[in-house]
């Protein structure tokens, strides 16, 4: 439970809200309703207009859009587009209806706008307080250029980093937020909700788990064999590149600039284009089946399935990964190589320790610790690794016509292929909420009980 002990206040301080509004003056309770007004009443009119400015913006926007927005977010529009024929033209003229997509997203950003109003409300009537405390102290206030001054020196974070966080908000958390709200919507092509939808509440997730439906076998099926591509497309890499580490590292080695210089070659090749090659050779006619054909290894009507067979397919993939990503592997564990004590070597040597005792006893252990976070990250970027499987198979075989999803699929390429090509964007935002949770807790749950995190003197 020590995830969840108290936090310690690493910055203390007595103008809190709490003090505020139990201990503040008249002035300063009345900044709870006019924000700025208690700077203004001790010499700070400039700051207190300020803040006074950021309130009059947000009442203006709430009574321009903003409560029309938050109205309009329970039932996500309910005015269809009509058809009116037009006597005069001689036409038929549309009249537009309500947007579901608009509403939602609108209603998600006033509630965003509102979260960080919020946050400047308590910043005001933190300010006014402090201002009555040091007036009443006879301190001398900082006025509107000091404390411009001091973003510049001791409070440079908040200059730096305020603009960070609106962009974070504006660019990630709104979205994040708007995709959630879509899962629990029937925004879908399905019975033509693709401009008016409304809220379903948990029917998309019950949808998804429920594995007797095709839907809910699909996703099983795709998450399963996430896993598994996961699990073999990190520890394989991470072998095989600590193998060719240790054989290059190895001081009986010769050339060992030129090995490195090969795979560092290697990494310097797009990835992408090396994907597509590699699918074009292994296609029914490609080089390779055409190869094989010549030299009699296989009929000359036949072809070796590499993308057209499921456990073909997946095999396929993961070879190819261990081609791609070895290279990257082992540039990262030669660095972690280089850096053991040659000291321990010699001790073990002395007490009598052999090659394979050395390696199960101080090499891996030292490699674990040291990329474990490594690994973590390896793992979290499979599971979401949408390049390899796109370019080479694209997902495909497709095993069951009613399925939406080949046997190669990840639960990314699926997201895709949900969103972009079935236009099923809420059960796409179910999968992408359920990706989140399980490498969100996944990855933390499994760093903070590795030994990278518990000992950082460990080595």
């Amino acid at each position: 439970m020590a995830f969840f002990k108290k936090r310690v206040n690493e910055f203390p301080t007595p103008y809190t809200v709490k003090a505020a509004v139990t201990e503040g003056g008249f002035e300063t309770k009345l900044s709870m309703l006019i924000m700025g007004f208690g700077n203004m009443m001790h010499k700070q009119a400039a700051k207190g207009l300020v803040f006074l400015a950021v309130e009059v913006l947000y009442l203006v926007f709430m009574v321009m859009s903003g409560f029309h927005c938050l109205a309009m977010l329970p039932s996500l529009g309910t005015k269809e587009q009509q058809e009116v024929w037009n006597e005069t033209l001689q036409i038929y003229e549309y009249i537009q209806g309500d947007n579901s997509v608009l509403i939602l997203l609108y209603g998600v950003a006033t509630i965003m706008v509102t979260i960080l109003m919020a946050c400047a409300w308590v910043c005001a009537l933190k300010s006014a307080y402090k201002a009555e405390c040091l007036d009443k102290q006879g301190v001398h206030l900082p006025t509107f250029q000091e404390d411009l001054k001091t973003l510049l020196h001791e409070n440079i974070q908040k200059l730096l980093m305020t603009p960070s966080l609106i962009f974070i908000f504006g660019l990630t958390v709104l979205p994040l937020i708007f995709m959630i709200c879509m899962a629990f919507t029937n925004y879908s092509k399905i019975d033509n909700h693709l401009v008016l939808f409304d809220w379903v509440g948990l029917d998309n997730f019950v949808a998804l788990f429920d594995s007797t439906s095709i839907l809910g076998s699909t996703f099983w099926s795709v998450l399963l064999w996430t896993l598994i591509w996961a699990f073999f497309a990190t520890f394989t890499n991470y072998i095989f590149g600590m193998i060719l580490a240790i054989v290059i590292n190895r001081k009986g080695t010769k050339a060992k600039g030129f090995w490195r210089f090969c795979f560092v070659l290697s990494c310097a090749v797009p990835s992408f284009v090396s994907l597509l090659i590699m699918r074009t050779m292994l296609q029914p006619n490609g080089a390779v089946n055409v190869l094989l054909r010549s030299i009699g290894c296989i009929a000359g009507d036949s072809s070796l399935p590499f993308f057209t067979d499921p456990t073909w397919a997946k095999v396929t993939v993961i070879v190819i990964n261990i081609w791609v990503g070895v290279p990257y592997t082992l540039l990262q564990l030669t660095g972690v190589l280089q850096n053991i004590p040659a000291d321990i070597y010699e001790a073990a040597r002395v007490d009598g320790a052999n090659a394979v005792q050395i390696f199960a006893r101080i090499t891996l252990p030292y490699m674990l610790f040291i990329t474990t976070p490594y690994l973590i990250a390896t793992f979290t970027g499979n599971v979401n690794n949408f390049n390899i499987i796109y370019l080479l198979s694209g997902g495909d075989p497709v095993t069951d016509l009613a399925s939406t999803a080949g046997s190669t699929d990840l639960l990314v390429t699926w997201l895709y292929k949900l969103t972009i090509d079935k236009q099923y964007y809420n059960i796409g935002a179910v999968i992408g909420i359920l990706t989140f949770i399980i490498l969100a807790i996944g990855a933390l749950v499994t760093y903070r009980n590795s030994k990278s995190y518990k000992d950082e003197e460990g080595f």
